[in-house]
């Protein structure tokens, strides 16, 4: 695959950017743009628009820097980038050695430790030397304003660092975190990291403060191989290390280099930012121009990341995001999490056939799943399950379907809800729950509830003791009359 040195797709983030130019995907901008709301609202208008991803040649104020945006353009895209035939395909990477049966002969122990010998090249692996080692500043030249960090919207509280991977040591597994959360500028060398209270960062810090720390060692990474930027949205269960969940996605092992101050980072980077976080130094963050179309209400204080020095490659290509109402950037990386972490949900609830996260759904903002049902309350116990699971468990509308009812398709659901729900007996509310923090809709932030509804077919038992009305079926010799009449005469 173009970009590739035996990976399962391109190696970092200048040759994906090839591999998107090779598709007729990438637009190159030589004219002078602004990273102060002008890339971002072109951005925006460009995936409004599915006209592909963009690289900026001409930076105001930024000499030698280019900035990337709208990468993750299409879902296609992605697949093809990472080179599966199905995207679930990743997932089933971690869960398939956990199906069938037990191993008992020889043979089967041998093909199960093959199995087990495969994980091991999903392992992060140490590389000698980094490319982003080729220039560092320190001191009074290190600074965060040097970078094109966007401002996104008109009354955001600052520019902002979008898709910074910010990497942390969990203080009590030792295992890798890295997530994407937005990082707002308060100085050449501060920034304040809005890390939600539900994600993997805020429980590192909480496990920091029971041990007594008040600072952590982190790294802003910018700029890596598609898999890995991908792999910081996503919500991987903890205490899996995201470094080596990184090499499932890209199907090799991340190459990382370790820092002065003891922070593995990507090896294929554009930009590092060394430092830590200040757990003494909490700060207001925003507003922020966010994905639901709102601007986030200041609602708690955050810690200050602060930084020691700047690696950088040569020529660096800076990677920004941009947020505001659907569907942008974010709602194929929602795709990509949907696609991938099926098979998790498959395997902890295996009656599960499909999941659809609706583009305007907004990530937590509604879900559909299909199930194979088989017996009274069945939907409900999936509703109940997904309510508690992972990142799902933020999700604040949750709809369940039989199996034959496509959740791709938004019509064929509400058909479902429509002809399947009798309110009283199938919505089910659950008051005072946790919520998602950049929910603009509830009054308590973090605070609010969630909706069930059970859109599948009523067993008698669910039913009043009657069976459930026939649906209407054509009659199978007119219809294959009809068909063969179709194809006959050529009728559109």
């Amino acid at each position: 695959m173009d970009g590739c040195t035996g990976l399962a797709g391109p190696e970092d983030l200048r040759s994906y950017l090839d591999f998107l130019e090779s598709r007729g995907l990438l637009k190159r901008v030589k004219a002078e743009v602004d990273p102060v709301l002008e890339i971002p609202e072109i951005l925006r208008r460009i995936m409004y628009r599915r006209l592909g991803a963009v690289l900026f040649e001409n930076v105001k104020g930024h000499p030698g820097y280019r900035v990337a945006g709208n990468i993750f353009c299409d879902i296609e895209v992605v697949r093809k980038a990472l080179g599966v035939e199905r995207l679930e395909d990743i997932g089933w990477r971690l869960f398939e050695p956990l199906r069938g049966p037990p191993p008992l002969g020889l043979g089967e122990k041998v093909r199960s430790l093959k199995d087990v010998l495969t994980m091991g090249k999903y392992m992060p692996r140490r590389a000698g030397r980094a490319k982003f080692t080729e220039n560092v500043l320190e001191g009074s030249e290190a600074s965060l304003t040097k970078l094109p960090a966007f401002k996104v919207w008109p009354k955001d509280g600052g520019r902002y660092l979008t898709y910074a991977l910010v990497h942390v040591r969990d203080p009590v597994e030792g295992v890798m975190n890295m997530g994407v959360y937005r990082v707002m500028i308060a100085g050449d060398r501060e920034g304040v990291v809005h890390w939600q209270i539900h994600k993997r960062g805020m429980q590192a810090e909480q496990d920091a403060r029971e041990k007594g720390e008040n600072r952590v060692p982190a790294a802003l990474v910018i700029g890596s191989d598609p898999g890995t930027l991908l792999t910081g949205a996503m919500p991987v269960p903890y205490p899996i290390d995201k470094h080596l969940f990184a090499g499932v996605v890209r199907g090799s092992g991340l190459p990382v280099y370790r820092l002065p101050n003891g922070v593995d980072v990507p090896a294929n980077a554009e930009i590092v930012l060394e430092g830590y976080i200040d757990l003494e130094d909490l700060r207001q963050e925003g507003p922020y121009g966010d994905h639901f179309g709102y601007y986030d209400r200041p609602n708690r204080l955050f810690p200050t990341f602060r930084l020691e020095r700047i690696w950088h490659r040569s020529d660096p290509i800076y990677y920004g995001s941009v947020t505001g109402k659907p569907p942008l950037e974010d709602v194929v990386i929602g795709k990509f999490a949907e696609r991938i972490f099926l098979p998790a949900i498959q395997t902890l609830l295996p009656e599960v056939v499909d999941l659809h996260l609706p583009p305007h759904g907004v990530f937590q903002g509604m879900a559909f799943v299909s199930i194979k049902k088989r017996y009274p309350g069945h939907g409900k116990k999936v509703l109940l399950a997904l309510m508690g699971l992972g990142q799902l468990s933020l999700t604040k509308i949750l709809v369940v379907v039989d199996r034959d009812i496509d959740v791709q398709d938004i019509n064929q659901v509400i058909w479902a809800v429509s002809s399947h729900v009798d309110p009283q007996r199938d919505v089910l509310v659950v008051p005072y729950s946790h919520a998602d923090e950049l929910d603009p809709s509830t009054p308590t932030p973090r605070y609010g509830s969630k909706l069930g509804i059970d859109a599948t077919r009523k067993l008698p038992e669910e039913y009043g003791g009657k069976e459930w009305p026939e649906e209407v079926e054509p009659d199978p010799a007119v219809a294959e009359m009809v068909e063969r009449r179709w194809r006959e005469y050529g009728l559109p």
